[in-house]
């Protein structure tokens, strides 16, 4: 068994970033100030199925914006950070809320802003764009893009590594 799938096992909280993770990290902005982004359905429900197995969602991100108030809550997210500078102070806010460890988290993130996070959880998770400084601290590396699947494909190796996938799509076969 590979480590990450090791270090995939006591999760009990996964953190996604947004854009660069949950988007492809363009951003489209309106001539009026408004900001919109493109979300991979695939994802959504990735995220719909690790939650069912019990494990928690959160978000961690950088940028402000209305449309992910709107995402999460399509999602079910309630652990929501938007606007945040310095992810640490956020992510140790969630392990003191959840009465969580750090090995008990999963964090996902594309940048060096997320590299805080990403070296104190107990399973990093990054994409194939991120910067090399970024993947090298990633225990797992998703083949899929951001905003192409990439989220799913995270949520599917959480949901393996517990035992919990075949059950998972059990639901959709019966």
């Amino acid at each position: 068994m590979n480590s990450a799938y090791q270090r995939a096992l006591p999760i009990k909280l996964a953190i996604f970033d947004i854009d660069g993770v949950m988007t492809d990290g363009s951003l489209f902005l309106g001539d009026d100030g408004q900001e919109y982004k493109a979300f991979n359905s695939l994802d959504g429900h990735g995220l719909k199925m690790l939650k069912q197995t019990g494990v928690e969602l959160a978000i961690i991100t950088g940028r402000q914006s209305q449309v992910v108030v709107h995402r999460v809550n399509n999602l079910g997210i309630t652990h929501v950070y938007q606007g945040i500078g310095k992810k640490l102070e956020a992510y140790q806010h969630l392990l003191e809320a959840l009465d969580l460890q750090p090995e008990q988290t999963a964090y996902m993130g594309d940048d060096v802003v997320d590299l805080p996070v990403m070296v104190r959880c107990g399973l990093s998770i990054s994409v194939p764009a991120a910067p090399c400084e970024v993947q090298q601290y990633a225990h797992l590396v998703t083949g899929r893009e951001a905003g192409r699947g990439a989220v799913r494909e995270a949520c599917e190796f959480i949901m393996k590594a517990q035992g919990h996938y075949a059950a998972m799509l059990a639901e959709y076969v019966k």
